[in-house]
């Protein structure tokens, strides 16, 4: 059964709502992400967008998973900078990576870094990019049998969000400082799993 013509009108309002979220962020904080603006921004009656969101956080939950979405495309589709024939290599690649996507991205910095209270990362936001960091990094390297090797690497991205995220709340920017230290401590939890296999 197809999605009719007033469900594709609403996915596009959606889509417009959330695009507009995106463009408040670009120049403005995360506190006017209000309704009123996201209706100003939009171009949509203010109850147009309360019929679809009736509190901002809803929205930022929407917005967060499109910047983890898009962080995860941008991951997958990096040409990987030097050849990584090590585990070293592999977790300083992917740390690249994923710095370059937040560096470049100021509304993903606000929305996701240095927000401290909400909305957080749903799980399944995260688990996407720890799917593609763990498909980068087998793909490169012979990774040892391990327990639970996706939620090692989920525990990895979030190590790696969360010093993102320190980084910029003590030096109000994403620096190579944070990049260095969310390498140092993925890379170490990484190796303390594989030392624990057995």
């Amino acid at each position: 059964m197809g999605v009719s013509a007033k469900q594709e009108r609403s996915k596009l309002r959606v889509a417009k709502i959330i695009e507009a979220a995106h463009q408040i962020l670009q120049e403005d904080n995360v506190e006017d992400i209000t309704i009123s603006n996201l209706a100003s921004h939009s171009g949509l009656k203010r109850t147009s967008t309360y019929k679809f969101f009736s509190n901002p956080d809803d929205v930022k939950h929407l917005l967060v998973e499109r910047y983890f979405n898009e962080c995860s495309s941008s991951f997958k589709n990096s040409e990987t900078s030097a050849a990584n024939k090590d585990l070293s290599g592999v977790m300083n690649e992917s740390i690249f990576r994923i710095f370059s996507f937040f560096k470049n991205n100021i509304g993903a910095q606000k929305l996701i870094l240095n927000n401290t209270v909400s909305p957080p990362a749903r799980s399944s936001s995260l688990s996407q990019l720890s799917s593609e960091v763990l498909s980068y990094t087998e793909k490169e390297v012979q990774l040892p049998s391990m327990f639970n090797k996706e939620g090692v690497f989920l525990v990895v991205v979030q190590i790696i969000i969360s010093i993102f995220s320190l980084n910029i709340k003590e030096n109000d920017e994403l620096n190579d400082i944070g990049k260095s230290e969310a390498y140092r401590a993925s890379y170490a939890y990484l190796l303390s799993c594989i030392a624990q296999k057995d």
